[in-house]
């Protein structure tokens, strides 16, 4: 399994997507900015250029032919998949820390980069994955479709959970307030997301095998 995560490393993902996530998180620095944009960069930028790198790369037609079974085949890209999301989500969660330190007493429109946000934010990465895995799993080869279907949804719920949280005052007191009351809300909301994020991730594999199982190489 580990040589088959770092041959898709190597392969479909040069060093600049491991410095691209710092420049990206480096946007959590604008005070009062739609944070949400900072995690769909990766849903826009990195998975497109990934996977196509992959397509190019031949990578399906020579992965095939190497003594691994299909099932590795998909657990070592999804791997990857997730371990791109988590450094984004990593990084970016850092630079919140210095916006928050920085900017005390601004007042925020959009939600800030508190605990609660980053438990949404990884809901929007396993909505993403739950989507996008297993329709590209139909083929292994085009994406296309299942990038636009994906990205769609993780636009849709940061739009409304956004929304939502301008909008009802329960969680607008809940993801804009700072007491301890509000902290361990944002605190529970951020476990959840984690339970979800592995949930959805791990669903999203083994749909993605039982299509792969399907697909001729």
């Amino acid at each position: 399994m580990y040589n088959l995560i770092m041959k898709d490393v190597k392969l479909g993902v040069p060093f600049f997507y491991f410095l691209f996530p710092v420049l990206i998180g480096a946007l959590m620095l604008i005070p009062g900015w739609i944070y949400f944009v900072v995690l769909l960069y990766f849903c826009w930028i990195t998975i497109p250029n990934l996977f196509n790198q992959f397509k190019a790369q031949n990578d399906l037609m020579f992965t095939s032919m190497m003594p691994v079974t299909k099932r590795d085949m998909v657990k070592a890209r999804v791997l990857v998949v997730i371990g791109l999301e988590l450094l984004h989500i990593l990084i970016a969660a850092i630079f919140g820390v210095f916006t928050m330190l920085l900017y005390p007493n601004l007042t925020y429109f959009f939600f800030p980069p508190n605990i609660g946000f980053w438990g949404l934010g990884i809901v929007m990465f396993a909505i993403f994955n739950l989507i996008f895995i297993p329709m590209f799993y139909k083929t292994a080869y085009k994406f296309g479709w299942a990038l636009l279907v994906s990205v769609t949804a993780a636009m849709l719920f940061a739009g409304v959970a956004q929304w939502l949280g301008i909008q009802n005052p329960v969680l607008s007191d809940i993801f804009y307030g700072t007491g301890a009351g509000q902290l361990l809300n944002q605190t529970i909301i951020l476990i959840a997301g984690i339970v979800i994020f592995a949930v959805f991730s791990f669903i999203a594999y083994r749909i993605a095998v039982k299509r792969f199982m399907q697909v001729e190489v």
